[in-house]
C-alpha cells in the first residue's frame, strides 16, 4: 500500500509540474508577443507620422501627433488577438525630435492564481520608448517656439536654412 501511494504522489507531482510549466511558458510567450507587437507597431506608426514636406524643406524630422496615434491604434487593433483586452497608455509624444513613450497593459487569465485565492487575472505590462534620429548631428527644429533660442546662440544658418524666422 505504501508503494501505491508513493506512485500516485509521484504522478500527481509530475502533472502539477507540467501544468505549472505550461502556465509559466504561456505567460512568457504572451509577454514576448506583446513586446514585439508594441515595438513593430510603434516603429511603423512613427514612420507613417513623419512630416515629409517639412523634412524636404528643412532637413529636420518632425512627427505629427494625431497621425501617429491614428496609425498606431489602427495597426495595433489589426494585429492583436481577440482573447484579451489591452489598455494603451501614452506617456509622452514629442514632435521634434520624434519621440514616443507608450505602455500596453494586458490582463491574462490564469487558473493557478484563482486557485490560490487571488484574482483571476495577471497583468502583462510592456513599455516602449522610441526616438527617430537622422544622420544630422543635431535635430533642432526651427519653429516659432525656439526662434529666440536660436538667436541667442547667434546662429545665422542651420542645415541650409539661411532665412531663420524673425520676431
Amino acid at each position: 500500500m505504501n508503494k501505491a501511494f508513493l506512485t500516485i504522489g509521484i504522478i500527481l507531482m509530475a502533472i502539477l509540474g507540467f501544468y505549472s510549466i505550461s502556465v509559466i511558458s504561456g505567460q512568457q510567450t504572451g509577454a514576448e508577443l506583446d513586446y514585439y507587437l508594441l515595438k513593430e507597431t510603434t516603429e511603423a506608426a512613427m514612420n507613417d507620422a513623419v512630416d515629409n514636406t517639412f523634412f524636404r524643406e528643412s532637413g529636420l524630422l518632425r512627427m505629427d501627433k494625431e497621425k501617429f496615434m491614428e496609425s498606431f491604434v489602427k495597426r495595433f487593433a489589426n494585429n492583436v488577438e481577440g482573447t484579451r483586452d489591452y489598455d494603451i497608455k501614452v506617456y509622452d509624444i514629442n514632435e521634434t525630435p520624434p519621440k514616443v513613450s507608450i505602455r500596453v497593459i494586458s490582463p491574462k487569465n490564469t487558473v493557478v492564481v484563482k486557485a490560490l485565492g487571488g484574482e483571476n487575472k495577471v497583468d502583462i505590462t510592456t513599455t516602449a520608448d522610441m526616438i527617430i534620429e537622422t544622420k544630422n548631428k543635431d535635430n533642432l527644429a526651427v519653429t516659432t517656439k525656439n526662434k529666440d533660442y536660436i538667436k541667442d546662440l547667434k546662429i545665422t544658418s542651420y542645415n541650409g536654412l539661411n532665412n531663420l524666422p524673425s520676431k
